[in-house]
């Protein structure tokens, strides 16, 4: 049975914090609360742990998984950003919005989304997700903690160890998350496309009609 660790949302307790860390750093992989729903992550280098998630979520090699960040300057490491949606991430990061944006060569292709030459990255607002990423001093690969056959992500902690057993090496309990994934924000293109409507405010990336009224509101 997997470990279960009961982290306060608001203050985590730090002890717990760094043994959840060292167990990522190891090479585990955990479920954990986010600002959106629970997910599956482990360390960006972590071949087995991103294999083993594939294995859980019934994932093939074509779907691109998501890095998480601390910031905007850590975020540019791994996705090319002009300076138009530089300004964009800016205006709604930290938040439940992953995007989508073209790799870097610092993304290997475990992760990208081999055709396109993409991979999704977000700036949770979560402060478990925070001290972890602190801890780790490195990015999380992640997905919603959604199980093959099911519409909505897992909401019980309890409930995911009974499910999950061994597959996963850590499960935090961080408190509700609700049942909604994160939106989904294609960034490819010259206009934001809306792949996933998950939570959080769609406003931002939709008011824009046109490439040239996008140009106008952040370049």
């Amino acid at each position: 049975m997997s470990q279960f660790f009961k982290i306060h949302p608001d203050n985590p307790q730090l002890h717990l914090i760094r043994q959840a860390a060292s167990l990522l750093i190891k090479g585990g992989l955990i479920v954990y609360p986010t600002d959106s729903a629970y997910a599956l992550g482990c360390k960006m280098r972590n071949k087995d742990g991103i294999q083993r998630l594939r294995q859980i979520r019934e994932l093939d090699d074509r779907h691109s998984l998501t890095l998480l960040c601390r910031n905007l300057s850590e975020l540019a490491k791994y996705a090319q950003l002009e300076n138009p949606i530089f300004r964009l991430l800016k205006a709604t990061t930290p938040g439940p919005y992953t995007f989508l944006l073209p790799a870097t060569q610092e993304v290997s292709k475990t992760i990208m989304n081999t055709k396109r030459k993409t991979v999704g990255v977000r700036i949770p607002n979560n402060k478990i997700v925070h001290a972890l990423l602190e801890m780790i001093d490195q990015p999380l690969v992640s997905s919603s903690l959604i199980l093959p056959g099911a519409d909505l992500p897992l909401l019980e902690p309890e409930a995911m160890r009974d499910m999950l057993g061994e597959r996963v090496d850590l499960i935090i309990d961080g408190g509700p998350c609700g049942l909604e994934p994160s939106t989904v924000v294609d960034l490819v293109d010259s206009l934001p496309r809306i792949v996933r409507k998950g939570r959080g405010d769609i406003r931002p990336f939709v008011e824009s009609t046109s490439p040239l009224d996008f140009c106008r509101r952040f370049c």
